[in-house]
């Protein structure tokens, strides 16, 4: 692989580029180096075939002259025979050793793009698209396999092959050889014109790859709102403009890529048509004394370098569209991430539970949403907050859950700063139900199992029961074992949440939290759920947000906000006694 990476910097003359070709080149030879050495010996056998059948020549047409010696003619077409077998072993050996490489090139590196992935706070997902962290995974890796697949068969392969031919003309004609080579340069400056270009176009093409997966994704999860406002032109228009786009884009390229087969066919055809001229007139003059069979043999090598001549002018700017998307895969891979969730950190210890949030202040960029907040939420109780929509509610939430890390101040669970916890052993103390359920694309079994996968069938349904879901679980065609589709799409909102609940109630952990938790509940399976919790959650430490009071009635304390401040708190009744925020809210529901 030094040999490859050798060539290739002859061709890549940007740093940065460089440096990708190079970290990807270390990368393949690290994780895939057996089957590229397989890969590569076996092209230096190809290479070495293609030398030899042009060598073969003279002999074969020594022996043509000479019809009436059997043994040469023998000797000859065995020679033939092996010369081929050897080539077409090679090459099969060559073509399943690059496959290996390369299909174990995209696993790792679409593996390490996911790790990746599951190292970043919810922050990152929130602030990119998700159709660009798609094409990342998908198209990415395919260039990343792609660019090392080019440089081993274009520069390992191909240009092995013309050093061999180029031996077996220099052997046989070294003054034509010299004549023949004045082609190169010319090449090589055409291609220099070539790969900005190519480099522009291909990035503008990532983009519109990128613009065809978030329409099909806003489509898919928005079909309501698209039938509903009849939005089918638009997203048709949308669409048709980014295939437009992608079908444009692509055809440039391939136009720059295929611009220099008509220039190597021209320069090749004039190097071909001289050297056969020259040749001519070597053989009517005698100038150096060349049969005919060295003759043949040279100018077969001659043509056998045309094919591999070509691919190496193609090569660089192949090469360019590929670093495009090699550039964004290492982008990612090397992206810092934005919440340490330390995994070699201490973990929680066990303890009661009690949370306490210390002067936390909290901003998304340059928007504060919490401004010195102090909660002290007791352990084994249910701490009730509430408040409009936008008063910092959820965020409360996250903090406690540890998705962001406060601007100022310090979340605290038993006196330990969360902020310094392994994230894991936090999050194995917490169960949490959202009022956006989210449902795995595998079947409600499954689905509520997720909270904790060594847990029975038994396990599961108690907790499925509790949480007022097995009914409508066994009334289904399969019962446990129905799938729910992509994000529950074949579930109604309340069969959904309950499934969740039903999740949170399995984890049986010290901590429940419950973002609004009933929203898509009747007033019915509220009630039942709203128990459920009580008898549950009994000894836990429970913190319910909720814009419906009656569902935190029965809360040990209650905080309300505004704005991102505390702005009451105390126990339900003492807040209806204080004819405050809370007693208005309250007023405003019931009256």
């Amino acid at each position: 692989m030094q040999l490859t990476q050798k060539i290739m910097s002859r061709f890549v003359k940007d740093d940065v580029d460089g440096n990708v070709v190079k970290r990807l080149l270390q990368y393949g030879v690290a994780t895939q180096g057996r089957y590229y050495a397989i890969g590569i010996l076996a092209m230096v056998i190809v290479a070495t075939s293609a030398g030899l059948t042009a060598w073969s020549m003279e002999m074969i047409i020594n022996a043509m002259s000479n019809p009436n010696d059997r043994a040469q003619l023998a000797t000859v077409s065995m020679m033939v025979v092996g010369i081929f077998a050897l080539r077409g072993i090679g090459a099969y050996v060559q073509a399943v050793a690059m496959a290996k490489a390369g299909n174990g090139i995209i696993a790792d590196q679409q593996r390490n793009i996911f790790n990746k992935l599951m190292e970043q706070g919810v922050d990152f997902f929130n602030l990119r698209e998700s159709s660009d962290t798609l094409m990342r995974v998908t198209q990415s890796a395919q260039a990343a396999r792609g660019l090392i697949d080019i440089i081993a068969t274009s520069a390992v392969r191909d240009s092995l092959t013309l050093i061999s031919l180029l031996v077996v003309m220099v052997y046989q004609q070294p003054v034509l050889t010299l004549a023949a080579m004045t082609v190169g340069p010319m090449a090589f400056l055409m291609l220099r014109t070539l790969v900005r270009r190519v480099r522009d176009v291909t990035s503008r093409q990532m983009m519109s790859l990128a613009e065809i997966l978030r329409v099909l994704q806003e489509t898919s999860a928005g079909i309501r709102i698209v039938k509903i406002f009849a939005l089918e032109d638009l997203m048709r228009g949308r669409m048709s403009a980014a295939v437009r786009a992608v079908e444009k884009r692509s055809n440039a390229v391939t136009r720059l890529e295929s611009i220099t087969m008509p220039v190597m066919d021209i320069l090749a055809g004039l190097t071909i048509a001289g050297i056969l001229w020259l040749s001519t007139w070597n053989i009517v003059g005698g100038a150096d004394g060349a049969s005919a069979g060295q003759l043949m043999s040279f100018i077969t090598a001659m043509l056998m370098c045309y094919d591999p001549a070509r691919r190496l002018s193609q090569m660089r700017v192949r090469a360019e569209a590929m670093l495009v998307g090699v550039r964004m895969l290492f982008d990612l891979i090397d992206m810092k991430t934005s919440l340490n969730e330390n995994p070699d950190g201490p973990a929680l210890k066990p303890g009661p539970a009690h949370i306490r949030l210390e002067d936390v202040t909290f901003a998304y960029g340059e928007r504060k949403v919490l401004q010195n907040v102090d909660m002290d939420i007791p352990a084994g109780q249910l701490t009730a907050i509430v408040g409009l929509s936008g008063a910092g509610k959820s965020t409360v939430m996250n903090l406690i859950m540890r998705l962001y890390d406060p601007t100022e101040g310090k979340v605290t669970i038993d006196a330990q700063d969360i902020s310094g916890l392994r994230a894991s052993s936090l999050r194995r103390a917490l169960a949490y139900v959202g009022q956006d359920t989210f449902l795995f694309s595998t079947s409600i079994l499954e689905n509520i199992r997720y909270a904790r996968p060594d847990a029975s069938d038994d396990d599961v349904k108690a907790a499925a029961e509790a949480a007022f879901a097995h009914e409508f679980i066994i009334a289904l065609p399969q019962g446990y074992q129905t799938q729910v589709g992509e994000n529950g799409a074949f579930l109604s909102g309340g069969q959904r949440q309950r499934i969740s609940i039903a999740r949170a109630f399995l984890k049986n952990a010290s901590i429940l939290l419950l973002d609004e938790a009933t929203s898509a509940l009747d007033a019915i399976s509220e009630e039942k759920i709203r128990d459920a919790v009580q008898v549950l959650g009994r000894g836990r430490t429970r913190v319910a947000i909720t814009h419906r009071l009656s569902t935190i009635m029965a809360a040990d304390l209650v905080y309300v906000m505004e704005d991102g401040r505390v702005i009451e708190s105390g126990s339900v009744d003492a807040l209806l006694r204080a004819d405050g925020p809370f007693k208005d809210l309250y007023d405003k529901q019931f009256g």
